[in-house]
């Protein structure tokens, strides 16, 4: 068996097993009385749906590559898992630091879910490059960070509670793209990193399954559900939409392209995250979603074509122009609705209220895009120290090197 099997046998494991006693051991010691855990709720359809959309909607979606298939559903499951078990000890600890209000049971763990949305996006950037243990480090990096990034918006800048977790796509597509720009590319002559139909159909069933659960990720935590509900429909509809069209504009023979609708029927949910819950007028939530499709497909062009190769940048799923640039342009939307909004009521008159208002939302915005890139960077540069054994370039985008397939070995 050659080494680098043995060190990933003798890393992955027991990495695996002492996260696992760590989370044991807290909880043990950490987590409130049983009954305030088990408590009746009426928050678990909700919960159900969006745990669908994070771990089997995400595990199809990221699909992309011919010769990565368990590797994309296997690793997205487990980071997941671990990741959740992360997010409530952190929570924990910041309950127990009196940074923020005790949340018990339901509710608690679907922030947890909606949290690790951001490491399945990160892990899109660098799908295929990254082994197990550098993606359970990410996760772990990730999620501290992620949290610490909204206690500031919360803290400091008075975000509300479910405005900072609408960040998580923000944060994810930038986080990402900042630790794939550490690793190296792939040899020009390797051809594991790209699609087939097969790959490509399974991917699109992971996309639907997001797009059908968006709403309840967008209004889980909204105080005006219904509205939440019926803006972001109204914007996957559009965006939906809007993707067949351009696709077939804009490509050569007119045809859809299925890597244009993979993309952009999602960009409507995306956008309309900062302002599901306060559109009081439909049409607004679904011109955010045709301009979420626009730029989506558009960026695709110029973001594959110009500016990775300028910066080197190896995007592998596209979850810059997927989620990076629709949750950028959400957040402007944000701001300027705000503005109309607060003028309007106000006859803007009252100006510092209205600028205080533009401070704090591109404040927010400004600091969590920040934060993602450059603790994406230094994560990035960990992540490839010897001892946590990077991959080599001629085994990117390759289940074998993880998984075990018993057909190859017949005849052996």
């Amino acid at each position: 068996m050659p080494s680098r099997y043995l060190s990933f046998r003798c890393s992955v494991p027991w990495l695996i097993l002492l996260l696992q006693t760590l989370f044991l051991i807290r909880s043990f010691f950490g987590f409130p009385r049983a009954g305030d855990i088990y408590s009746p709720s009426s928050f678990y359809p909700e919960f159900q749906d969006v745990n669908h959309m994070v771990i089997f909607g995400f595990g199809f979606f990221l699909m992309v590559l011919r010769r990565y298939g368990f590797s994309s559903t296997g690793f997205n499951f487990l980071l997941i898992v671990l990741g959740v078990q992360c997010s409530v000890l952190v929570e924990d600890l910041l309950v127990f630091l009196r940074i923020q209000q005790n949340e018990v049971g339901m509710r608690s763990l679907a922030k947890a879910v909606m949290s690790m949305t951001a490491v399945v996006i990160s892990t899109g950037a660098v799908l295929g490059k990254a082994n197990p243990v550098q993606l359970i480090v990410m996760t772990l990096v990730e999620s501290v960070i992620f949290y610490m990034s909204r206690c500031i918006n919360r803290t400091f800048l008075q975000v509300p509670e479910q405005l900072t977790l609408m960040h998580v796509h923000l944060f994810g597509a930038y986080f990402g793209v900042a630790v794939s720009s550490r690793f190296p590319g792939p040899p020009p002559g390797l051809d594991k990193n790209r699609s087939t139909p097969k790959s490509d159909l399974f991917s699109m069933l992971g996309t639907v399954f997001v797009w059908v659960f968006w709403p309840s990720f967008n209004s889980i935590l909204a105080d005006s559900k219904r509205e939440a509900v019926l803006n972001t429909y109204l914007a996957l509809a559009v965006s939906a939409v809007a993707a067949f069209m351009l696709s077939a504009l804009t490509s050569k023979d007119g045809k859809f392209r299925m890597s244009h609708i993979h993309s952009a029927v999602l960009a409507g949910g995306v956008t309309i995250s900062y302002t599901a819950h306060s559109i009081q007028h439909p049409w607004i939530a679904m011109i955010l979603g045709l301009l979420g499709s626009v730029i989506t497909i558009l960026g695709s062009h110029c973001l594959q074509r110009c500016f990775n190769p300028a910066l080197k940048l190896q995007d592998t799923s596209g979850v810059h122009f997927t989620f990076g640039l629709p949750a950028v342009l959400g957040a402007v939307a944000a701001v300027v609705l705000c503005v109309v909004q607060i003028g309007i009521e106000t006859r803007w008159n009252d100006l510092s209220s209205l600028g205080y208002m533009i401070f704090v939302d591109l404040g927010a915005f400004c600091q969590t895009i920040s934060t993602a890139l450059v603790t994406g960077w230094i994560t990035g540069l960990i992540l490839n120290i010897k001892l946590l054994k990077a991959v080599h370039v001629s085994k990117y985008f390759d289940d074998q090197f993880y998984w075990e397939f018993p057909h190859l070995s017949v005849g052996f």
